[in-house]
């Protein structure tokens, strides 16, 4: 097969539905994807892709151990470009809210229902059979399958070991098969392209005060109320605006602290997120914490930190691709081959995998994924017909893409 749309003829629609529902039907939540590991790998063996696996390890903070499968379908030309196609095997914790099955992978009316289903078993089925497209396809440029553990969990282990590892080296761009229109900044539908994100960083402000007995409150400092003076201190921080991304965002998630009866609370914890737009560094939202903070004049002592990770260079900065680059230019001629509209353009309003390759490996990454709805949710279902078209999309604009 020498044209990009006749590689994207070949997925077959069946075969990609039943794929996916196999996918859903696999539990596979975040530190738990053994099993579906073995089944991603197994799939490819039999098409004689020659899968490796590729071992995650974070010995630390999490304990965890997992594997990561990769596959690479070779070129002719060691000049043409590389494109990675990544998604992620894990989900969110099972729902408890869940009336059915959360692993039925029931099809009605044209939505497969499941948790993960749209996030992102639907971007995952859709990598897999573009891949099986594309190794009967002449490629110039090479292109390196890599379906991933642990990127609902903390830290997005599977990519961060992608990079650590050298995987992203020779890769010159990167398509993510993440749902799309549902986390968009703005208001689009499939298909469409999503060609940036917004970074984030977790504040971790811990917050000292003074034990004294309940019944004489102003004998200590009170770690609790000064807490909550730090949240809405830093509910209230001024954010950058980007004009792809939009405007970041502060939201406060978590203050706990005091335990004993009687007593004024000594110590206090804040957890608080934060979305940055490009310009965001992590050394200015610091400052922007401190200087809030320092102008409360609090009597307890707050020394403001980000969340403990296995690195330092764990964290999701904010990326946006340029619409010209080429991977752009192929996915937006691919999405009128397969679809017969041009796409619409968007930016994702959080964070993921796609971070990761577009700001820490330098990568151009596009965002190309099925639709749904409920994502982390109860009832989550994915559009079975954007499956099919995501991969025939994918498949032909990696065709086209590397030469």
């Amino acid at each position: 097969m020498s044209r990009p749309q006749t590689v994207a003829d070949a997925i077959d629609d069946e075969a990609t539905v039943d794929l996916l529902q196999d996918l859903v039907r696999i539990r596979s939540p975040y530190f738990e994807e053994a099993e579906i590991t073995e089944f991603v790998y197994d799939w490819l063996d039999e098409r004689d892709l020659d899968p490796d696996y590729h071992h995650v390890s974070e010995p630390d903070i999490t304990g965890y151990e997992g594997d990561n499968v990769v596959a690479r379908l070779e070129g002719s030309d060691p000049d043409a470009p590389t494109l990675l196609l990544n998604a992620h095997m894990d989900t969110v914790k099972i729902v408890e809210a869940w009336e059915e099955d959360p692993c039925s992978g029931r099809i009605e009316d044209g939505k497969l229902y499941g948790q993960g289903a749209c996030d992102m078993k639907g971007g995952l089925a859709g990598i897999m059979v573009a891949f099986e497209a594309l190794a009967d396809a002449d490629l110039a440029g090479d292109v390196l399958f890599t379906a991933v553990v642990d990127e609902e969990g903390p830290y997005g282990l599977g990519a961060d070991a992608l990079i650590r590892d050298g995987y992203t080296d020779d890769c010159d761009a990167a398509i993510v098969t993440e749902p799309g229109p549902i986390l968009a900044q703005s208001d689009v539908e499939n298909p469409a392209l999503i060609l940036g994100a917004r970074g984030r960083f977790l504040y971790d402000v811990e917050v000292t005060g003074l034990a004294a007995h309940g019944s004489q409150p102003h004998k200590g400092v009170n770690a609790v109320v000064d807490a909550g003076r730090v949240a809405e201190a830093l509910d209230e921080l001024d954010v950058d605006s980007h004009p792809d991304l939009g405007d970041g965002s502060v939201c406060p998630i978590r203050i706990e602290g005091g335990s004993q009866t009687l007593s004024v609370p000594e110590s206090a914890r804040v957890m608080v997120d934060r979305h940055v737009v490009i310009g965001e560094t992590k050394e200015m939202v610091r400052d922007q914490a401190e200087t809030a903070i320092d102008d409360l004049d609090l009597a307890s002592d707050v020394e403001v930190g980000f969340r403990e990770a296995p690195a330092d260079d764990i964290y999701y900065g904010p990326y946006v691709t340029d619409e010209d680059h080429p991977l752009v230019r192929s996915l937006d001629g691919a999405t009128r081959e397969v679809a017969g509209v041009d796409p619409d353009v968007a930016y994702f309003s959080s964070v993921g995998d796609f971070n990761y390759f577009g700001d820490r490996a330098g990568l151009p990454t596009v965002i190309v994924g099925p639709d749904g709805e409920n994502i982390h949710g109860a009832g989550e279902f994915v559009y079975t017909d954007e499956v099919v078209e995501v991969a025939r999309i994918v498949a032909a604009a990696a065709h086209s893409y590397t030469g």
